[in-house]
C-alpha cells in the first residue's frame, strides 16, 4: 500500500504544480535554442562554414534563417506566446535540422558517429517535448493566458 500513497503524492504534486512545471518545461525546452542562436550569432562565420560543409545552398541565408527561427522559438516558448504554434514550429524545425545535420549513419564508426547519434537522440527528445507543450498549451504563467483574459 505504500506505493499507492507515493503514487498519490506524485499525482497530487503534478496536478497542483502543473502551471509552474509547464513554465519550467517551456524554459528548459527553449534553452537549447537560446544557446544555439547565441552561438550562431557569436560565431556567424563558423556557422556559415558548418552549413557550407553540409553542402547547403546559400549557407549565409540558411544561417540567418536558422538564427531567426531559433530566436522566435526561444521567445515564444519562454514567454508563452503563440505557444501551440511555436511548439509545432519547434517540432518541424527540429525534424528538418535532424534530417539535414544529424544523419549519424553517414559518418564513419567512432567518435563522429557517436556524437552525431547523440545529437540525433537529443533532437528526438526535443520533438517529444514540443509535442507535450503542443498538447498542454502554455499554462497559466504565459502571455497566451494573459492575452486571453
Amino acid at each position: 500500500m505504500k506505493s499507492n500513497s507515493v503514487s498519490l503524492a506524485v499525482d497530487e504534486f503534478a496536478t497542483g504544480s502543473a502551471d509552474s512545471l509547464i513554465l519550467i518545461g517551456r524554459v528548459l525546452l527553449a534553452w537549447v535554442f537560446v544557446g544555439s542562436a547565441y552561438g550562431a550569432i557569436s560565431d556567424f562565420s563558423g556557422s556559415v562554414g558548418y552549413f557550407r560543409s553540409l553542402h547547403l545552398p546559400a549557407p549565409e541565408l540558411f544561417t540567418m534563417t536558422n538564427i531567426a527561427l531559433e530566436v522566435l522559438i526561444s521567445v515564444g516558448l519562454i514567454l508563452g506566446v503563440g505557444t501551440r504554434y511555436c511548439a509545432i514550429l519547434t517540432f518541424v524545425f527540429v525534424v528538418a535540422a535532424t534530417a539535414v545535420a544529424h544523419r549519424y549513419w553517414e559518418y564513419p564508426a567512432g567518435g563522429q558517429q557517436v556524437g552525431q547519434y547523440n545529437h540525433f537522440l537529443k533532437n528526438i527528445s526535443i520533438m517529444g517535448g514540443a509535442l507535450a507543450i503542443f498538447v498542454t498549451g502554455a499554462g497559466r504563467f504565459s502571455l497566451d493566458r494573459a492575452l486571453a483574459k
